[in-house]
């Protein structure tokens, strides 16, 4: 009984909000590419937190695998719109099973083996490092774009990801604006990440 109560949850959900399948596997690849990002930013940095999130981000996913589901239901008025609608739904599976794959990446994490010595050579040895920064202040990044600031081509990281206060912010855009005591998780190059770390920290007051 528990399990219908929210399979008619999300269909409210899809109606209220007109969003149409297309809409919905968007959504889903941007999510799990977003949690492939975390994941394995969760194991170079060891962190339970961001693992964490990605465990409630596989929850959001399995969400939106039913959502797609029903509005695939609801959209189809012939075998010929059936046909087509399931190949849109293996697209929703494929996402789907991205997402579990980075569950299971952070349960490495979960079960305390991030610091096995073989699992953080290995990764120190990677050519793409990632780091996490907190905004201070001082900082040049305040109340600046991820366009205005062009980090990516300024200090060779690029960041995935920024946790404000309780709230994440996957895969932000240019025109996502970065605050005081933000934290930025980027992926970029060794040397970046220094620069990185001094212009958040505001040591370094230019870019």
């Amino acid at each position: 009984m528990e399990e219908f109560e929210t399979v008619e949850e999300i269909s409210d959900e899809v109606f209220e909000e007109k969003k149409t399948l297309k809409d919905i596997l968007v959504e889903m690849k941007d999510l799990s590419e977003a949690m492939a990002d975390l994941a394995y930013s969760s194991i170079l940095l060891n962190s339970r937190e961001i693992a964490e999130e990605v465990v409630e981000m596989e929850e959001e996913m399995d969400k939106l695998r039913i959502e797609a589901e029903i509005k695939a239901m609801l959209a189809s008025r012939n075998r010929e719109d059936a046909e087509d609608l399931v190949g849109m739904l293996h697209i929703a599976e494929a996402a789907e099973a991205m997402s579990d794959a980075a569950k299971s990446i952070v349960d490495v994490v979960l079960r305390g083996e991030g610091e096995h010595p073989i699992l953080q050579r290995m990764l120190s040895e990677a050519e793409e490092i990632i780091t996490k920064v907190n905004v201070g202040g001082r900082s040049i990044l305040v109340n600046k774009t991820l366009a205005d600031l062009k980090l990516s081509t300024n200090t060779g990281m690029y960041v995935i990801a920024i946790k404000r206060g309780n709230r994440w912010i996957y895969r932000p855009g240019k025109k996502t604006k970065i605050q005081r005591g933000d934290a930025l998780i980027a992926v970029g190059n060794k040397e970046g990440k220094q620069v990185l770390q001094d212009i958040a920290s505001g040591k370094r007051r230019e870019i």
